[in-house]
């Protein structure tokens, strides 16, 4: 796998090339002493069949075509390129890759056998049965002794009516004396699934009357039982319960919250979720959803849900569709504050296309980007960060580049200098002569020789790589760091859209403006995620809530 770093300056960059070492794990201090602004570009290659591309000459028929735009609607899919980190494109190339490989999708989910707890089918009854009857209907199974068990999950797995796990509850008691602690709990889980609140109070009692402690499981069905009805402050007492044993989950406290939210107590709702912070878990979607629910009806808990979208911001998080739509209705039925929200996308430039207005730039500051660097070079490259990559393609890029003025620096291994199928050593001299070359030992990783070069060559630095560079952005310390280093990913990693032998290198655009939440003057712009499910982790969404202040 070879890498360039270019640069729009002709300042000859052959010292970099001696000053590296031969380990290819450790880079030594000595090696900050590389020009700040001599290098600007690297290179590597990925091609996304779904893009729409944009030639290397510019980008001006882009712009036009987003400029004759007209009858613009949110539903609308923007008319501009997508990129690798668009959400749904790595969807979409899955997909794309499945049918060139001649894969039926369809056929094979339809014929691949599952597995599984509650998998096989079993005959249910369609009603209430007398003790006998499934005494007579416990003689046809073909595991009696699992006969109970199959009978309440196959119950559950179909929600069934309650009274038929009520009757084969009473066959139990009557034919065995005794509920086992499993048979129970499936059967709490069909209570609390299917909001009999009733039930889920009885089994309560019985579960804490025949056995001194409940697992998790029990505890965290409880909870999200209790907290449903009015007897949601005991929702709390079970909470405290697990505590003494271990760390509750997010969903335990979310459902603890939800309780609260719902029957008025914003006091106990923003207390709980204040404990969830500190215990370091991230809040789950339908947390927010209660609390800015709680918000439209009851006053006073505006600065707590700023809070919230600062949160998100903080942590790159985006809100779902149903969430999107609360926090909407939120802004919107403040009385005198006259706040509308539409739903919109982002032009290429950063423009805001309902209210015109310039989102954040993608570029970090000179504070953010020092801080990156940094944390990249303790992190990933000085540390035990090893992957291997390889990929031979690099004349066609280095010639599309070089025509541009930049100057290029291509970083590769020493095998790319030897004849073979896959380095032309015709191609190899044209490379040198175009871009200054350096190439590590055939063992050593080439990953952190690009990160390096890249970050030391200054904040205006741009890279091309068909590598996302996720494993290295987990190897950063702290969410804000990964933040950062995903945020100067996205501004500066080109990707190769398109190329045909022959014709002209396309690359994908990178993005101008950042996307986060985000507040300028007298509105907001919250991006959100369209679809749920439909964007990967490295993705970004591409439909917004655009909320402005009418004066």
């Amino acid at each position: 796998m070879g890498s360039l770093v270019v640069s729009k300056s002709r300042t000859c960059i052959k010292h970099l090339c001696t000053s590296w070492v031969v380990n290819p794990l450790y880079f030594r201090p000595a090696l900050a002493c590389l020009p700040q602004q001599n290098i600007v570009h690297a290179v590597r290659f990925i091609i996304n069949p779904h893009t729409q591309y944009y030639c290397t000459k510019g980008d001006k028929q882009a712009h036009s075509r987003v400029s004759k735009e007209k009858g613009f609607t949110p539903r609308t899919r923007p008319a501009f390129p997508n990129s690798v980190f668009t959400a749904g494109t790595a969807r979409r190339t899955a997909e794309y890759m499945k049918k060139r490989a001649g894969a039926d999708t369809e056929e094979l989910s339809n014929n691949t056998p599952t597995r599984g707890r509650g998998s096989v089918k079993v005959a249910l009854p369609d009603h209430p049965l007398t003790a006998s009857e499934w005494a007579k209907f416990k003689e046809s199974s073909s595991k009696p002794e699992r006969f109970e068990m199959q009978m309440m999950e196959g119950l559950l797995a179909a929600n069934a009516d309650i009274n038929i796990a009520k009757s084969l509850l009473v066959y139990v008691v009557q034919d065995k004396g005794t509920l086992t602690y499993e048979l129970l709990l499936r059967y709490l889980t069909l209570c609390v699934t299917g909001g009999h609140h009733l039930e889920v109070f009885d089994t309560y009692d019985i579960m804490k009357t025949c056995f001194k402690t409940l697992d998790t499981g029990a505890s965290s069905l409880f909870i999200k039982g209790f907290g449903q009805t009015e007897r949601w402050r005991e929702a709390l007492v079970v909470l405290e319960g697990m505590k003494k044993a271990l760390l509750p989950s997010t969903r335990n406290y979310s459902d603890a919250i939800a309780g609260a939210a719902l029957h008025s107590d914003t006091e106990t709702s923003w207390m709980l979720y204040d404990e969830l912070l500190e215990l370091g878990l991230v809040p789950n979607q339908d947390t927010w959803q209660c609390l800015f629910q709680s918000g439209i009806t009851q006053r006073g808990q505006e600065d707590k849900l700023f809070s919230v979208l600062s949160y998100m911001r903080d942590n790159q998080i985006y809100p779902e569709e149903p969430l999107i739509q609360t926090i909407k209705a939120w802004f919107e039925s403040f009385p005198d504050q006259k706040w509308s929200g539409k739903f919109s996308y982002v032009a290429p430039s950063g423009e805001c296309k309902n209210c015109k207005a310039s989102l954040e730039s993608i570029q970090l500051t000179e504070e953010e980007y020092a801080e990156l660097k940094d944390k990249v070079m303790k992190k990933v490259i000085e540390g035990s960060d090893v992957f291997k990559k390889t990929t031979p393609e690099l004349l066609a890029v280095v010639s599309e580049l070089e025509q541009q003025g930049l100057n290029i620096l291509v970083l590769g291994r020493k095998h790319m200098l030897q004849p073979s199928r896959n380095w032309d050593r015709q191609n190899m001299n044209k490379i040198k002569q175009k871009a200054h070359c350096f190439f590590t030992e055939n063992i050593s990783e080439d990953d952190p020789f690009l990160l390096y070069a890249a970050l030391h060559s200054g904040v205006h630095c741009n890279f091309l790589s068909r590598d996302l560079m996720r494993d290295h952005k987990a190897c950063l310390p702290d969410i804000a760091t990964r933040r950062l280093f995903f945020k100067w990913q996205r501004g500066h990693q080109l990707v190769i859209s398109h190329y045909v032998p022959g014709n002209r290198v396309r690359f994908q655009r990178i993005s101008a403006y950042d996307t986060i939440i985000q507040r300028s003057g007298s509105s907001w712009h919250i991006p959100y995620d369209e679809n749920r499910g439909d964007r990967a982790t490295y993705e970004v969404p591409q439909k917004w809530l655009c909320l402005t202040q009418e004066h």
